[in-house]
């Protein structure tokens, strides 16, 4: 069973970025697909950015496309989430989230569909 640990989130201005990390403690990540997903004070949590267990499909909310790249290591160690052009609607509580699909593509959007999560880190952004 993986255990997954994030890090990299803090305060920044609008406009700047950041760049958060999901390492797999007690294991890889090989198998596995992972996706991020944010909660916000009052909020739903939403999803992200997904990348699948081969790493050769991504997906992002509309809100994020072009802003946001997720990405993975060849060690299948980290999983990275690359954030530029952050805006105050960024500020949440990002969390990481491993599954295992049966179909090698699928990327959930769900949060239903992921049994492992992290801790979550905080990303805050002033404006």
């Amino acid at each position: 069973q993986v255990q997954l640990v994030e890090s990299g989130g803090g305060l920044v201005q609008a406009g700047g970025s950041l760049r958060l990390s999901c390492a797999a403690s007690g294991g890889t990540f090989s198998g596995y697909a992972v996706a991020w997903f944010r909660q916000a004070p009052g909020k739903e949590r939403e999803f992200v950015a997904g990348i699948s267990r081969a790493g050769f499909s991504t997906t992002y909310a509309d809100s994020v496309k072009g802003r946001f790249t997720i990405s993975r290591d060849n060690a299948e160690i980290t999983v990275y989430l690359q954030m530029n052009s952050l805006k105050p609607e960024d500020t949440a509580v990002y969390s990481c989230a491993a599954a295992r699909p049966v179909i090698r593509d699928t990327i959930f959007t769900s949060s239903e569909h992921y049994p492992y999560w992290g801790q979550g880190t905080q990303v805050t952004v002033s404006s």
